[in-house]
């Protein structure tokens, strides 16, 4: 009598989670599209570093989004790209700020110094966003209804796919990081 009812219940248990592991993120997390199309890919094989576009601000933060002014450096005339026609029209010729959505956006609580890593430590971009050089399109966000942060910087890293050990923008991936150098105790470094 009991392992019939065992057997019942692993049989509910099993497709239970199986059908929550894989319907859960889709309503937890809410797709935000981004305002243009973009090729990093093309930008980098025309010897464009990721420096070109994103700067480490004054005190050491990240600037990340690039500005307008930046763009419109080579792409202030239109031609014959509709993404880049659709930047001079709504965002150059405008003189208005392309409302990139960042998958990197931390909470208030945490401030990255980018500086000591990137100018520092001579961290490589790709070491923490992955090969963003290689992308032919940016990619949409993916934000938690709960948070209002990106799935990439939100909770551990569960999943690794197509991801090396370390590498992302989650605190465990930071963690893992700072253990392979050697520096376990940086958490206020980042935290305040």
């Amino acid at each position: 009598m009991k392992l019939p009812a065992l057997v019942s219940f692993t049989a509910g248990l099993v497709p239970a989670l199986a059908a929550g592991w894989l319907l859960f993120p889709r309503l937890l997390y809410k797709t935000e599209a981004q305002p243009l199309p973009f090729n990093h890919k093309t930008h980098a094989e025309q010897g464009m570093s990721c420096s070109d576009c994103h700067a480490v601000a004054e005190d050491g933060r990240f600037a990340g989004i690039p500005k307008t002014e930046s763009c419109a450096g080579c792409h202030a005339e239109k031609g014959e790209n509709p993404g880049i026609n659709a930047l001079v029209e709504r965002y150059v010729e405008p003189g208005a700020e392309v409302p990139w959505l960042s998958n990197a956006r931390q909470p208030d609580n945490v401030y990255f110094p980018h500086a000591s890593h990137v100018t520092g430590e001579k961290v490589a971009c790709a070491r923490c966003h992955g090969p963003h050089g290689e992308s032919t399109a940016v990619r949409d966000v993916e934000v938690n209804r709960l948070s209002g942060y990106p799935r990439d910087i939100w909770g551990p890293s569960i999943s690794r796919l197509g991801r090396a050990e370390g590498q992302g923008m989650k605190m465990s991936d930071c963690i893992e990081c700072h253990r392979a150098g050697g520096r376990e105790s940086a958490c206020i470094d980042c935290h305040k």
